[in-house]
């Protein structure tokens, strides 16, 4: 059965400026070199970590940082904390930073907001490589809550100074203010939310409305894909999360149906043109 279905790709998708700098960066240095170390993902995507890695990309925790001796290390988007900086100063690592610069920015903020004595709370998911980095700024003083909820039985002083990871839905991120401040606290709120994910949110809503279903492709482990594909699901209910095209089946789409496809700041552009390939086969 044909199912010649009607399929466009969203172009405001795909990877950040930040991701695209990190991963320009590898494979300059793997085309050169033949391989190279980089600590963690370089992108929250299997897919295009798998392709990177084919070429010579090898990926590391912090454990193995520690082991590591005169080697070329990258750094990717997310940023890193001062201790990953000493560690690479003892052993002689030279570090390829590719850390975004919004990144960077939120970094030196926290760290002037810690020097100057103010208590800080980090809207952000737990354990991201974002997020310890910007704790680490704090030396792992400022208090990590992802959900209200958590601060509901928390003593939290009168008054503090807010930030967010860079990831975050801007939304979410002024409901949290304003209930802080219904709750009686004075919060002094940072948005420090990147502009190219926000205004992400706003183009999505415009594209999924213009389609019966959507396929919203992102690595599982992405935080900015799990916030746009919230965005995508409320506007239009039809939309499908996969990482990969072996998650497609045909009987999710009847013949006629025009599909969009969009992704997360780290879906790579070739990942969603396999999916649209996929789909024009049915």
């Amino acid at each position: 059965m044909s199912y010649n279905l009607e399929v466009t790709i969203d172009t405001n998708s795909g990877f950040c400026f930040g991701v695209v700098y990190a991963i320009d960066m590898a494979e300059e240095i793997l085309r050169e070199e033949g391989y190279l170390y980089c600590l963690g993902d370089i992108v929250h995507n299997d897919e295009e970590v798998e392709r990177l890695k084919a070429q010579g990309l090898r990926i590391i925790d912090h454990e193995h940082l520690k082991d590591l001796h005169g080697e070329k290390v990258l750094i990717r988007a997310h940023g890193e904390a001062p201790e990953t900086y000493r560690i690479a100063l003892k052993n002689n690592i030279t570090l390829i930073d590719a850390s975004c610069p919004v990144v960077l920015k939120l970094q030196n903020r926290i760290k002037t907001s810690h020097e100057e004595k103010e208590p800080i709370l980090i809207f952000g998911k737990h354990g991201h490589a974002e997020v310890i980095g910007l704790q680490g700024q704090t030396n792992n003083e400022a208090l990590v809550f992802q959900d209200l909820s958590e601060l509901d039985n928390m003593d939290l002083p009168k008054k503090f100074t807010l930030y967010s990871q860079t990831t975050k839905s801007t939304d979410k991120f002024y409901q949290i203010k304003d209930e802080l401040i219904r709750r009686g606290y004075d919060v002094d709120a940072n948005d420090t939310i990147c502009r190219q994910v926000s205004n992400r949110d706003e183009q999505l809503r415009g594209f999924v409305t213009n389609f019966n279903k959507i396929v919203f492709v992102s690595g599982k482990k992405s935080s900015n894909g799990k916030v746009l594909y919230e965005v995508c699901r409320k506007y239009n209910p039809d939309t499908y999360f996969i990482s990969g095209v072996e998650e497609l089946k045909a009987d999710m789409f009847h013949p006629g149906d025009k599909v969009g496809i969009c992704g997360a700041t780290s879906t790579p552009l070739w990942l969603m043109e396999k999916v649209k390939r996929t789909l024009e086969e049915y």
